[in-house]
């Protein structure tokens, strides 16, 4: 049997995959077993530089907790900032003004183009120079505004481009039934861009949280990453252990992330049983109306 996909596999493909599986297994299995036993040699798998965390609040309470929190602070701050502007420059490059467009664009692609690492040691460097900012506060203000820049450069492309990919005619329809290109936008492109925009949206904003620890890796913020490295040495050099948990966690917290997302999508997704958004013929008389149709 075929599929529109591939030709249904032969006696010998059947045989070769199998082979090939097993191959793979029997090397993923080797390679596993190496690593236990480099770790167990070095001591890393011992009881000891595992225990602190069952059986001691005092690595959550002194290292993990503070630096989850900082690393959380950050995230959201940059999230909370980045998304709205990320919308207004996605929406300001689809303008037919060139005067907004062309001046928006050469910003989208210019902090689009430069690394996040940059701008944070140019935001630290800035806020060192010309502001007030304590050294304290200052690590903070720099990674969210990293952050901020290149993710929401990353935003405005997303959006641009979900509100591209939608059918031309949902424009048009919104047009001739007088609505302008704000309401249009607001009423009809929007609504249906964003349940598309989703998967691309949550992408970035895991993005936004793993990037955090690039402050701890260079401007000695206190988030989540640095924490491990002032706890191992604390507790005798249990380097595996430590970064482990804090893995773990950022594992952890990039899932509910993603699963709130999925939860969403699929709410809006019911919400709407047409793939656009409903507009009530009140709404439509009145859009008319104001945009100079028929009284």
């Amino acid at each position: 049997m075929s599929s529109v996909l591939y030709d249904a596999q032969g006696p010998r493909a059947k045989r070769r995959n199998v082979l090939f599986t097993a191959v793979f297994l029997v090397a993923l299995v080797a390679l596993l077993w190496w690593v236990y036993k480099t770790l167990d040699e070095k001591g890393q798998l011992d009881w000891a530089k595992w225990q602190m965390f069952f059986t001691s609040g005092e690595p959550w309470s002194t290292y993990i907790w503070p630096g989850l929190q900082n690393t959380l602070k950050a995230a959201a701050l940059a999230m909370v900032i980045a998304l709205p502007l990320g919308a207004v420059l996605g929406i300001a490059r689809l303008s037919d003004h060139a005067w907004v467009r062309v001046p928006v664009g050469i910003v989208v692609e210019f902090f689009r183009s430069i690394p996040v690492l940059v701008l944070m040691i140019f935001g630290n460097a800035l806020f060192a120079e010309y502001t007030g900012v304590s050294s304290d506060d200052r690590p903070l203000y720099a990674v969210v505004t990293g952050l901020v820049l290149y993710n929401a450069a990353v935003l405005a492309e997303i959006v641009r481009a979900g509100i591209l990919a939608l059918p031309k005619g949902q424009a048009e329809g919104a047009m001739a039934i007088g609505l302008r290109k704000s309401q249009s936008m607001r009423l009809i492109l929007l609504p249906q861009a964003v349940t598309a925009m989703l998967p691309a949206i949550v992408s970035q904003l895991v993005v936004i949280l793993k990037d955090t620890a690039l402050g701890g890796a260079v401007l000695t913020f206190p988030e989540l990453l640095a924490s491990a490295n002032t706890m191992s040495a604390y507790y005798g050099a249990n380097v595996i252990a430590s970064f482990t948990v804090i893995a773990v966690l950022f594992i952890a917290l990039n899932f509910a992330l993603t699963t709130f997302a999925s939860w969403l999508e699929r709410r809006l997704r019911r919400a709407k049983k047409s793939s656009g958004a409903v507009l009530k013929v009140d709404d439509a008389e009145t859009a008319g109306t104001g945009a100079g149709g028929p009284a």
